[in-house]
């Protein structure tokens, strides 16, 4: 028995991962999850936050994804992602402006649509800021 799984992480722009993992960790609507090879087929919305994947060797990749779908089978993970970037290639200044941004569209939108993308963005904002804390401080979990 295998003691991988394959992963694929694809945002609207391009595939951003592919590989075999020995576990991968997100949060979707219902709560934090943990995927392991053999996990029973799911399928589920996720928060924007932190996908965390571990490499057979043990290394760990984050990545920070601005939510999305995921669907698992036995042998592969799928996560496709409104947007992603692994957390070390997050720009802290671009970050800070999205989320100066975001709190102003959030103060001046009218609309439940409008006010649904404004926090949205601002989710991913504040995603990306914990990503760079905790890298600089140089722990592995967001």
């Amino acid at each position: 028995m295998s003691n991988t799984i394959k992963c694929d992480i694809v945002s609207a722009r391009r595939q951003v991962f592919s590989g075999e993992i020995i576990r991968c960790v997100v949060t979707g609507t219902g709560g934090e999850l943990g995927i392991y090879p053999r996990h029973a087929p799911l399928m589920t919305t996720l928060k924007p936050g932190a996908l965390r994947v571990l490499l057979p060797g043990e290394e760990e990749i984050t990545f920070i994804i601005g939510g999305g779908i995921l669907e698992v089978m036995p042998h592969l993970v799928t996560v496709l992602a409104d947007h992603a970037i692994r957390a070390e290639d997050v720009d802290e200044a671009a970050a800070q402006r999205a989320k100066r941004e975001a709190e102003r569209e959030l103060a001046t939108r009218k609309t439940r649509m409008e006010i649904a993308e404004a926090e949205a963005k601002l989710l991913e904002a504040l995603a990306q800021l914990r990503a760079v804390e905790v890298l600089r401080r140089g722990l592995k979990r967001p």
